[in-house]
């Protein structure tokens, strides 16, 4: 991995604030592939993405998470989705409660750092009305609307980077 990759990685930030500046069809493609080569249990890939550039849709999908208005001024909106029985075909019980979400989240940073590493801001919104959310969207029954990622170019300056806690904290050597 080259030193810029890593600084681009460790530079990532959530951003709320995007321009109306169109995202090429081609580099939608871009993300969303280079997402789908996300690791997953037994590699069951248990994810369907919903990509929403309608902006009707998008104005539901932001009341769907409490009002933040935010994501529906994104040019695209991705809702990552988990189909919890794909895992649980082949793990059971584990796959449809953890492995499924587990999958999802893997698959929801990869396009996180791809938006990023292209030039492109995001957010991980985790805080929305799941039932609300697949009714807009029309998701079946059985799978679950996990996370809604606007994408776009970001607006205005880049945000103070966040406090991250110090590797003391969170770093365990051997056990507790």
């Amino acid at each position: 991995m080259t030193n810029d990759c890593v600084k681009k990685i460790q530079e990532r930030q959530s951003i709320r604030r995007f321009s109306n500046e169109p995202i090429p069809e081609e580099t939608i493609e871009e993300i969303l592939m280079t997402g789908f080569s996300a690791p997953s249990a037994g590699n069951r890939q248990p994810w369907r993405v919903v990509q929403v550039m309608t902006q009707e849709v998008k104005d539901k999908l932001a009341m769907a998470a409490g009002g933040q208005t935010f994501l529906a001024r994104a040019p695209v909106v991705f809702v990552v989705c988990a189909v919890p029985q794909e895992s649980a075909e082949r793990y059971g019980e584990r796959g449809s409660t953890l492995y499924a979400l587990q999958d999802t989240a893997a698959l929801t940073q990869t396009i996180l750092l791809t938006v990023s590493l292209r030039g492109y801001a995001s957010c991980w919104v985790g805080a929305f009305d799941e039932s609300e959310v697949a009714n807009v969207l029309k998701i079946p029954r059985g799978i679950r609307p996990v996370a809604i990622l606007p994408i776009g170019k970001m607006e205005g300056k880049l945000p103070l980077k966040s406090h991250r806690r110090a590797k003391e904290e969170v770093i365990i050597r051997e056990s507790f």
